[in-house]
This record gives C-alpha cells, sequence and structure tokens, in this order.
C-alpha cells in the first residue's frame, strides 16, 4: 500500500483543480481521478445517496488501483460522507473541509469569515461547524454562488459576465465585513482573479484546494507512506462526454491523457 498510488475523486471536473495543487506540491506521486460525470451534481442529492455514491467510488479505487489514500476532492460528499467513508475503509480518507476551514481560521484577522460553495456544501453547514469548532468566538457568513460552477466549466472566468455575477454573490458579504474568504468549491479557484478583482485586496482568499494538497503532504509524512517516484496521472470517469477532455485541461492547465470509462454502480 506505501508504494500505492493516491486516489482523488469529485463529483465531476472540479476535482482537477484539487489534483493540480497536488502535483504541484507531490510531483513524485502517482495520482489516480475519478469524476462521477454520470452523476452529477451531488448537491441536489440526498445524504444517504451522497454516502452510496462515495463508498462505491472509493471501492472502484481500493479494488482497481490499490490507492494508499484517498482525497475526497468533492465538498459535498466531504459534508455527508467524509465519516461514513472512514469508518468503512481502512485507507486513509481526506476531506476539503478541515483543510480549508483551518487555513481560513489562521489568516482571519477579525473573525469575519465569508464561506462561498454549492446549494449541497452550504445547506450542510459544514463549513461553519468546523469553523467554529476551530474558533469559537468567528462570525461565518456563507452564501451560495452556483452559477460559478457552469462559468468555470464554460471558461468563463474573467471578463464582464463573470465579474457582475461575481459581485452579485459577493457584495452581501462585504458588507459584512469579512476579512477572509473561503472558497469551498473545487470549481472556484479557476475564477479567482475575478473574485479577487470584486473583493479587494484586503479580503483574504482561501483556496481549500491548495489546502489539502498541503494538509495531504502532511499526512502522508505522519503515515510513514513513501513517496512513489515518477509522478504520473489516470483519469477515470463514469461517463465521457465530447467536452470533457477539453474542460479538463482547461481545469489542469496541461495537456490530459486517456480517460476511461467506468461502470461505478457495480462497486
Amino acid at each position: 500500500m506505501k508504494r500505492g498510488p493516491i486516489g482523488i475523486f469529485d463529483s465531476g471536473l472540479g476535482g482537477l483543480t484539487v489534483v493540480k495543487a497536488i502535483q504541484r506540491d507531490l510531483p513524485q506521486e502517482r495520482l489516480v481521478y475519478f469524476g462521477d460525470t454520470a452523476r452529477i451534481p451531488y448537491g441536489t442529492k440526498s445524504p444517504d445517496t451522497i454516502v452510496r455514491y462515495s463508498k462505491q467510488i472509493v471501492r472502484f479505487l481500493l479494488k482497481t488501483e490499490k490507492v494508499k489514500a484517498v482525497v475526497v476532492a468533492c465538498n459535498t460528499s466531504s459534508a455527508w460522507a467524509l465519516k461514513a467513508m472512514r469508518e468503512t475503509f481502512k485507507v486513509p480518507i481526506l476531506g476539503v473541509i478541515e483543510p480549508g476551514a483551518r487555513a481560513a481560521v489562521e489568516v482571519t484577522r477579525n473573525g469575519r469569515i465569508g464561506v462561498i460553495g454549492t446549494e449541497g456544501t452550504i445547506q450542510s453547514e459544514a463549513y461553519p461547524d468546523m469553523i467554529l469548532r476551530l474558533m469559537p468566538t468567528a462570525r461565518v457568513f456563507s452564501r451560495a454562488c452556483p452559477l460559478f460552477v457552469p462559468l468555470a466549466e464554460e471558461g468563463k472566468l474573467t471578463g464582464i459576465i463573470a465579474e457582475e455575477v461575481a459581485k452579485e454573490y459577493l457584495k452581501p458579504l462585504l458588507k459584512d465585513k469579512i476579512d477572509t474568504l473561503l472558497l469551498g468549491c473545487t470549481h472556484y479557484p479557476l475564477l479567482k482573479k475575478t473574485i479577487a478583482k470584486v473583493v479587494g485586496p484586503k479580503v483574504r482568499i482561501v483556496d481549500s484546494a491548495d489546502e489539502t494538497a498541503r494538509v495531504l503532504r502532511t499526512n502522508l509524512e505522519t503515515y510513514g507512506v513513501e513517496l512513489s517516484g515518477p509522478g504520473s496521472a489516470k483519469y477515470y470517469v463514469s461517463d465521457l462526454s465530447r467536452k470533457f477532455k477539453v474542460n479538463a485541461q482547461r481545469f489542469l492547465g496541461s495537456p490530459i491523457g486517456q480517460v476511461d470509462k467506468v461502470f461505478i454502480e457495480k462497486y
């Protein structure tokens, strides 16, 4: 297991921002990514369904790739299914919520933290719960930003449309006098330039993808897991559309190799 790859999964494309961050921090690791593109979005599903989907994916990663650790690069799955996965599987499993929350608590100066994410992530209240556990005096202001996902996937990352949508979502958080903004969806780092322009230089932006990669490295060292050697990446999806490779290359910022389709329901 120590020489196995690291498994990473998401409901779709967003988790590729986590892949990119891990490749930067752990370039010698072998990575296996699974995007559940046939069943996206997770945010509209019940918690029971999200748990079932998440367990199926971990079983697939363990059975076919013998991964040594799993990164849940989906905020909704991290919110609803992380505990159940850790109780079911012995492999180390890391979600994106605690690393992001911990980083937000570390950088805030006034204790007023904004959290943006999908409807499902915001409704779970997983980020406020974790932030308040780490910093009981914090004030957390959450807002769902559902249009950010299609903007990211269509490549509308800057310009008038992206800025107007960002203003609509973020101006109420600025009125709440936040000094830290946590990007609680793995799609949102692609829009970081536009988000930063709207919130201004006084608001620190915390990227959960970057923080998860940093914590993963620490955890691998803590578990005594060996670094694998020459880095590589394999990609699996539950439904392969014509646009997947185009969008994936936008998320990764580099060409993507072969993508294999998997019937995930059998796991």
